[in-house]
């Protein structure tokens, strides 16, 4: 990947409905070139696809969370499997530093955040937890 490459992402990123005229204009190139980039991007993988934001209002207000994991001894793997059985975690990554695994949970309210929480923090394998609840999205990124 190149410079033009990294500016046409952070262009789709901001707003992948842009239309190829708009996107070749902005970064000073034909819309062929446009075109051929992100074709190639999305046939080497590296956009992955696309999605769809909805506007707040639309969705019902959401409990969104990180959830930073500590795992005893060599339980990682039995620890994440469990995880990715609870439908309210988005999102499982392994990390380095203090916290082994962190998790995105997601829940329609506080009261099924709280249960789904103590669920997780009785998984055999877990050490410690420390959780925080996200509040508001600066910057989108997909």
């Amino acid at each position: 990947m190149d410079d033009l490459d990294h500016r046409l992402l952070a262009l789709l990123r901001a707003d992948a409905r842009q239309p190829v005229a708009s996107l070749a204009a902005v970064l000073k190139v034909s819309r062929a070139t446009v075109r051929a980039r992100i074709d190639r991007l999305i046939e080497s993988g590296i956009i992955a696809g696309f999605t769809v934001l909805l506007r707040k209002d639309l969705r019902p207000a959401m409990v969104r969370a990180i959830t930073m994991i500590e795992v005893e001894g060599r339980a990682a793997e039995t620890v994440i499997a469990r995880l990715h059985g609870f439908p309210e975690v988005r999102t499982v990554y392994t990390t380095n530093g203090r916290w082994d695994v962190v998790a995105e949970i997601e829940t329609e309210s506080l009261e099924a955040f709280d249960d789904t929480l103590r669920r997780v923090r009785q998984i055999a394998g877990i050490a410690s937890t420390e959780t925080s609840i996200l509040l508001s999205a600066r910057k989108a990124v997909l």
